[in-house]
């Protein structure tokens, strides 16, 4: 059995751990079990019974005794065009409007995403992956985004700019209950802009999110919008509605009523239809807004409004984590179930300042990619200009610098290696490869000093002359073939 270390006491102990830059915070380690909530969906309390969702396998194939963990999936060769497709996409999205990538790594000390997600939610206290390392430092693979970009602003001193604008594509790990849209292993990608409290900052990533998911022939999302107030208007309302809840005590779930003391705010977004029952008449933020924050979901309203970006306002809408303040917002599908969340996110005022730093405004969202991945049409893998047919070791050898000729000049090229294979096996591959074009060299083709070049969409064939250098042949055949670079 090991030791306990100063900062892993046992289950169920607080440890105190600091950050380089601000406060020594008290974390508990949180147990190995799962209640799901978001950065991302916000999910039914208590959840539904799990739908595993293996990985697809051949039926044929045999069993192998080591297994991916539960929960986590590979991304095999067929799946990959679709996920470049969607991250070519926001990338360039994300640079026209004038963001900038960042990567940050997938552990962090633990205190950061305590005392950025907040102690007392689920994520802290139930899903989060944490263990010590071997110089007894408690760390945690991250469950989200935001407090590692945060973590980064403040220790690389970017807050000496006036406006930070970063996005961000990789894994993040809670333990959940695995099934369709919700895996332990899932990926997300995500902006964060830091700097501003204008609610124009708030139009313009919620435009961006707009604009992305039209790019990508998205359709039929909702998106839902709340205010849930600040550190001025917020703790009174809290006090208010935990008053309502304690009424209300014997008809809330278990998870709700837990949630009544520690979180009151989380009791509005459960799923339980008995528990949205019974609290259908207390008091919700939107009625409970000090001046400044009404007026600004009035101008972020406005500024939807005059983009002609539908909404709809969910005043029960509230986000799973601490560091959320005014504006939060989710885009939810009718087309994934239970999982219905594909982005969310909200303003985060005081969690730089939180952290040690000084205050500065920031709004961001994260967007599920495997969620958004189950709306969008099946990708194409990219076609291979040419496939090269190669028939003996003489023609192998002749080729193979026109080969490497075509894609240094740009060219999509595949060949087979079993050169002793027939015409009719080659001409299966290239069409299997889905080339466009296969040149075909043999024993025939050296003699005559000319190849064929197949077009393997109308069957119409040519010669190609191969008695030049290596790069005059390639232009030629690139000629005809097309693609790539000219």
């Amino acid at each position: 059995m090991p030791r306990p270390s100063a900062v892993d006491p046992g289950p169920g102990r607080a440890v105190s751990c600091a950050l380089p830059f601000g406060r020594p915070t008290a974390v508990t380690p949180p147990p190995d079990a799962s209640t799901p909530t978001p950065r991302g969906p916000a999910d039914p309390s208590p959840p539904e019974p799990a739908r595993e969702t293996p990985q697809d396998t051949s039926q044929d194939a045999p069993r192998f005794p080591l297994q991916a963990v539960r929960g986590a999936r590979d991304l095999l060769p067929a799946e990959a065009p679709a996920w470049q497709r969607l991250e070519a996409v926001c990338r360039a999205l994300f640079a026209r409007y004038g963001f900038s990538e960042i990567r940050t790594p997938i552990f962090e000390p633990t205190p950061l995403f305590a005392r950025s997600i907040g102690q007392e939610t689920d994520i802290v206290e139930k899903e989060m992956y944490t263990f010590p390392d071997k110089g007894g430092q408690s760390l945690s693979l991250r469950p989200e985004g935001t407090a590692g970009v945060i973590r980064a602003y403040l220790q690389h001193g970017l807050t000496g700019e006036s406006l930070v604008r970063v996005y961000y594509l990789g894994p993040m790990f809670r333990h959940e209950r695995p099934q369709a849209g919700r895996l332990r292993q899932f990926h997300q990608v995500g902006v964060e802009v830091i700097g501003s409290d204008r609610p124009a900052v708030d139009v313009e990533v919620l435009t961006l999110l707009a604009d992305l998911f039209d790019e990508l022939g998205v359709s039929g999302l909702t998106l839902e919008i709340n205010a849930i107030g600040d550190r001025e208007c917020r703790p009174a309302y809290v006090r208010l509605l935990a008053q309502a809840l304690e009424a209300l005590d014997d008809q809330l779930c278990a998870n709700c009523r837990r949630r009544r003391t520690t979180n009151p705010l989380r009791v509005l977004d459960c799923k339980v239809p008995s528990c949205r029952e019974a609290t259908k008449d207390v008091p919700l933020m939107l009625g409970h807004l000090c001046k400044a924050c009404d007026a600004h979901f009035s101008a972020v309203c406005a500024g939807l409004a005059a983009l002609a970006i539908p909404y709809e306002i969910n005043p029960r809408l509230v986000r799973g984590l601490d560091y959320y303040t005014r504006t939060a917002f989710e885009w939810t599908s009718p087309d994934l179930g239970a999982q219905n969340t594909v982005a969310a996110g909200g303003r985060y005022d005081r969690l730089v300042e939180d952290l040690g730093g000084p205050p500065r405004a920031g709004i961001g969202f994260a967007l599920g990619i495997e969620r958004l991945l189950l709306l969008l049409p099946e990708a194409d893998a990219p076609r291979p200009d040419v496939y090269l047919a190669l028939l003996g070791a003489e023609a192998e050898a002749r080729m193979l610098p026109v080969l490497r000729a075509l894609r240094r000049a740009g060219r999509s090229v595949e060949r087979g290696f079993d050169v002793e294979a027939s015409l009719k096996a080659q001409l299966k591959r290239a069409n299997k490869a889905r080339a466009r074009f296969c040149l075909i060299v043999g024993e025939n083709e050296l003699a005559a000093g000319a190849a064929l070049l197949k077009d393997m969409d109308g069957h119409a064939q040519r010669e190609v002359a191969i008695t030049g250098n290596a790069e005059a042949v390639a232009a030629e055949v690139a000629a005809v073939a097309g693609g790539g670079e000219t």
